[in-house]
């Protein structure tokens, strides 16, 4: 079993900036990646970044120049960071991973609304 928790959701005015974190139960070491998918309100969830094991970035394109995945394998935790919001990155962020053995993990989700 492997839990996933995301925090650093949050109100911010269009422009502002977010740090999201995701801390796992168990070692992120041997995870091939993690990523963060996100899901606003009647709309389908979508990936919005993976990062690999050896530190490979994706993104999806409308975050691309904004979004920043990043791993801390020390402290189990993958961390977006998000500048420059705008309203329609307001969503249910979600931290996701493959874990050996235990296979499709997600967390609770973390919201995040920018608005002014």
């Amino acid at each position: 079993q492997v839990q996933l928790v995301e925090s650093g959701g949050g109100l911010v005015q269009p422009g502002g900036s977010l740090r999201l974190s995701c801390a796992a139960s168990r070692s992120i070491f041997s995870f091939n990646h993690m990523d963060w998918y996100r899901q606003a309100p009647g709309e389908q969830r979508e990936l919005v970044a993976r990062i690999t094991s050896i530190g490979t970035t994706n993104y999806a394109d409308s975050v691309k120049g904004r979004f920043t995945i990043s791993r801390d394998n020390a402290k189990n935790t993958v961390y977006l960071q998000m500048n420059s919001l705008k309203p329609e990155d307001t969503a249910d962020y979600y931290c996701h991973t493959w874990a050996p053995g235990v296979g499709d993990c997600w967390g609770q989700g973390t919201q995040v609304t920018v608005s002014s």
